[in-house]
């Protein structure tokens, strides 16, 4: 397959549009990741993400509408909580997905057979203008290869997914970095399953109390169904094994100093490079989680192109705010593989 490489201007939105609609898969920017999109209302169209992917079937996708009315329109949910309007309110257009009751409009497909299905409404006016080019919602994971980094620029698509898709809408880089925020309206009290964006504490300002599900920060049990992407398998990675560490800066340094040599490296914060005998890749400050998070996947894929590195020594952050985003994110890239040289 020839995949075009579509710049973001008006013709080649409508040229995306014409894809999609058609059946076909486009890459497309939104404010969190680029997002791999195909018609959320055809099943052999969104079957073929998985395809492309090489993403297990029983990971749920999410769907992307263009304007809150879009639910209702297509019967993408058989009811509409009043949280949800709550949370579309203050957070929509924006980085937050919300869960809520299956319309019968969605193939299992996209939900992956649950009952339930995820919606989210882009910030990104180029996300949004594809959508309505396309005249349908679209089902859109991150369009890397399954378990890779997520990519935040067209040249991420490309190098995953290139002969894969139909094609790329090249948007720029990715504002936030990482996956929106994922809340399900169908428990009560609301659960939190995946961090990103949009915080727990910010949400719970709006709806009240919610729980973070146990998979956030710890790994799915065996036989548990994943409800939200993200949840069930090993993402994120690059091809050197992720090792995170929690422990002091001197600590932090002193152990990956102790394991200099051919194929280790850094993932750390700015500063510590200067007292690192490895080599190292820089997340931003200590305490700037939003720096962090659009670094993180970009910084993922540049681990791979250093040669010959092996490991990688991740610093943690605080599981708190945005920082639970990029510890979620981390602990999943590194496959659970966790060292603790101090508590969190």
């Amino acid at each position: 397959m020839n995949t075009l490489l579509l710049s973001g201007g008006k013709d080649d939105i409508l040229k995306a549009g014409e894809i999609l609609a058609r059946g076909g898969l486009v890459a497309i920017p939104t404010e969190t990741v680029y997002g791999l999109a195909a018609n959320a209302l055809d099943g052999n169209a969104v079957r073929r993400i998985f395809e492309a992917k090489g993403r297990p079937m029983d990971n749920p996708l999410i769907v992307h509408i263009a304007d809150f009315s879009d639910i209702k329109r297509f019967k993408l949910v058989s009811e509409i909580p009043e949280k949800a309007v709550k949370l579309a309110e203050k957070f929509w257009s924006g980085p937050l997905t919300i869960i809520m009751p299956k319309g019968e409009s969605i193939p299992d497909e996209v939900s992956a057979g649950l009952d339930t299905v995820a919606v989210r409404f882009p910030s990104h006016k180029t996300a949004q203008e594809v959508i309505k080019a396309a005249g349908v919602p679209l089902a859109a994971p991150s369009a890397n290869l399954s378990g890779s980094p997520s990519p935040t620029c067209a040249e991420h698509v490309m190098s995953d997914l290139n002969g894969r898709i139909d094609a790329v809408l090249d948007g720029g880089e990715c504002k936030v970095g990482l996956e929106s925020t994922v809340i399900t309206l169908v428990t009560e009290p609301p659960g939190l399953l995946r961090p990103g964006g949009v915080t727990a504490e910010e949400i719970e300002e709006v709806i009240g109390k919610i729980e973070i599900d146990d998979a956030v920060l710890h790994q799915l049990k065996s036989g548990e169904k994943a409800a939200s992407p993200g949840m069930k398998y090993k993402h994120y990675s690059p091809k050197a094994e992720v090792v995170l560490i929690v422990a002091s800066d001197e600590d932090y340094i002193n152990y990956v100093n102790e394991r200099k040599g051919e194929g280790v490296a850094a993932l750390c914060y700015d500063g510590d490079e200067k007292s690192l005998e490895v080599k190292a890749l820089t997340l931003g400050e200590k305490n700037d989680y939003g720096e962090q998070a659009h670094e993180l996947f970009k910084r993922l894929r540049e681990v791979d192109e250093l040669d010959g590195i092996k490991t990688v020594y991740a610093r943690c952050p605080r599981p708190d705010g945005v920082g639970m985003a990029v510890y979620n994110r981390l602990i999943r890239a590194a496959g659970f593989e966790v060292i603790e040289l101090e508590k969190l």
